[in-house]
């Protein structure tokens, strides 16, 4: 009997971000992919969210390998934690291992890993496993699906991808291969990306935002011209040099990211520009500005990025103003919308023009809309199948794409983080769940609990009431205070009588306790938390943090 083969979902499945699963066989397991996730509006403070790697680690030495679909930091950023606990080699495209290896490196954890390099269409065997790297057309050069070939037959992880028929680097989506193999071997489990499982049609090339950037530098050409994109883009950064070039303008790279990206595509020749093209940011201001184009980090609207340091004219490079363009050629992400929105509107105040995707064909999705599943589906004619890469929505629709293109209802699995799949000579179901929860990093990794975020939105959202008191058990009174403070609950001014009422409850609640003989300050705190809350409540309609201090004297 053929050994079963076993899919445990780590991230990616119920939100964009953080995507890591597991594929194993015969005890031993490869990694797909290891990425992070950036904090949104409810994680306050954190800096980053990594997957729950306790699985990981229980698996330790099992863990033979990584496998990296491309180079995003949602797929690759989380390597630099993980490779803490656990040694293991790290497969991928040259570029792809490139931007890996940079957060790894300034982690200091290169002797805990190795790096292969594999081509298009390449096999390596990786433990158990066969795998097939197949060219896909994503946002990011160099991208892969993977093709495992198991003791249960083909698993194929479509990784993130697209169906452009003319992307900038000419390199498609290889749907010739995944046919053939459907034809000669079958898949017998297909993992498909379902980012815009939602959007219909089909997804627009590149090559569109190339024709946009041309029309945008033809109509201005007095003033400088500052593009945001992703660092990652290395064909948008092409076709912005390439503009940049018919225009006769110098370009200048502005954020680290952006600096570093740049030049090791440079170095790996997928980047073509020439070396009296490009200049030193800081050799900016010497040029005439009808000269000058400058390709720039902070799309996002991420604090501190060099877009981000403009908008409030505080980037020590570029102090944008009247005359200036900037080219905002990146879809905001869920959740980003308001940052980069008070981007454009400091950009506005300070006399620039902005053009973004909302009114010029600046940017295009990288990932497959539903005309695009469907022939994907088609095409590679899977057994089975489990959307992968999306919040829920996405992977609900993408399923219902699946069984509307002849998988088997049976055979469609809607999983999600911490879910496991079971391939075995029976059929495919569902396995064990494991611990799949939000690992926060602020500061250090695992730092914040989902109860200190609670605090954190609780301070953001209604303020602390801070009641300092002092008692002397010998007399059983208090001796100093109650004293109240507060920050965001309610000013001080106006609500006097209010704070004076919060003094005179907590002396009363504390006397009370007192001539009980109740002297323990965990107690009398409570005491207050809960008297002084109601009174709150009930006054104000609010619920802010109490944060009773009593000491003994």
């Amino acid at each position: 009997m053929a050994a079963q083969v076993k899919i445990t979902f780590l991230g990616g499945l119920g939100e964009i971000g953080r995507n890591c699963a597991t594929i194993e066989q015969d005890g031993q397991a490869v990694l797909i992919d290891c990425g992070l996730m950036f904090p949104t509006i409810d994680t306050p403070g954190v800096d980053l969210i990594l997957p729950d790697f306790t699985y990981l680690r229980e698996l330790g030495e099992k863990v033979v390998g990584c496998v990296l679909t491309h180079g995003h930091e949602d797929h690759t950023g989380g390597l630099s934690y993980l490779l803490r606990d656990l040694r293991f080699p790290i497969y991928g495209s040259e570029l792809t291992l490139g931007l890996a290896r940079n957060r790894i490196e300034e982690a200091g954890l290169l002797d805990r890993c190795s790096f292969e390099v594999v081509k298009d269409l390449e096999r390596r065997r990786i433990g158990p496993f066969e795998v097939e790297f197949i060219p896909v057309t994503h946002s990011v050069p160099d991208s892969f699906a993977l093709v495992f070939r198991t003791a249960q037959g083909v698993v194929m992880h479509s990784g993130d991808f697209k169906i452009d028929l003319t992307p900038v680097d000419s390199r498609v989506t290889d749907l010739s291969r995944i046919g053939a193999i459907a034809q000669n071997e079958g898949i017998r489990l297909l993992l498909g990306d379902s980012t815009n499982a939602e959007e219909a049609g089909h997804s627009e090339s590149e090559r569109v935002v190339g024709d946009a950037l041309i029309e945008i530098f033809t109509k201005h050409r007095a003033g400088r011209i500052v593009v945001a994109c992703f660092a990652s883009h290395i064909h948008r950064i092409q076709q912005i040099a390439d503009v940049a070039k018919m225009f006769d303008r110098k370009v200048f790279t502005l954020g680290r990211s952006m600096g570093k990206n740049v030049t090791l595509a440079r170095k790996l020749g997928l980047l073509d520009i020439s070396d009296d093209m490009i200049a030193d940011i800081d050799e900016a201001s010497k040029f005439p500005p009808e000269r000058v184009c400058v390709i720039s980090t902070g799309s996002q609207g991420e604090p501190l990025s060099a877009l981000s340091l403009m908008a409030v004219g505080q980037n020590k490079r570029i102090d944008i103003g009247a005359g200036d363009l900037v080219v905002l050629s990146a879809d905001a992400i869920p959740g980003n919308e308001t940052a980069v929105g008070k981007v454009i509107d400091g950009l506005y105040r300070r006399g620039a023009k902005v053009v973004h995707p909302g009114n010029a064909k600046v940017h295009t999705s990288g990932h497959a809309k539903r005309d695009e599943l469907r022939t994907l589906q088609a095409i590679a004619k899977p057994k089975a199948f489990v959307p992968v890469h999306g919040e829920y929505r996405h992977l609900y629709n993408h399923s219902k794409i699946a069984i509307e293109m002849g998988v088997d209802h049976d055979n469609v699995l809607l999983a999600q983080d911490g879910d496991s799949v079971i391939l075995s000579e029976s059929g495919i179901d569902f396995g064990e769940v494991v611990p799949a929860g939000y690992l926060y990093v602020d500061g250090i990794v695992g730092d914040v609990s989902h109860g200190m975020l609670r605090d954190r939105k609780v301070l953001s959202e209604e303020g602390v009431v801070v009641i300092f008191a002092a008692v002397d058990v010998s007399n059983n009174e208090v001796a100093v205070g109650p004293e109240i403070a507060t920050k965001g609950f309610v000013p001080v001014d106006e609500k006097a009588e209010l704070l004076e009422e919060i003094a005179d409850l907590a002396r009363e609640v504390l006397e009370k306790a007192l001539a009980k003989d109740n002297f323990d300050k965990d107690s009398l705190a409570r005491d207050l938390r809960s008297a002084v809350g109601k009174l709150i409540s009930r006054q104000v309609r609010r619920k802010p943090m109490i944060v009773p201090i009593v000491t003994e004297v």
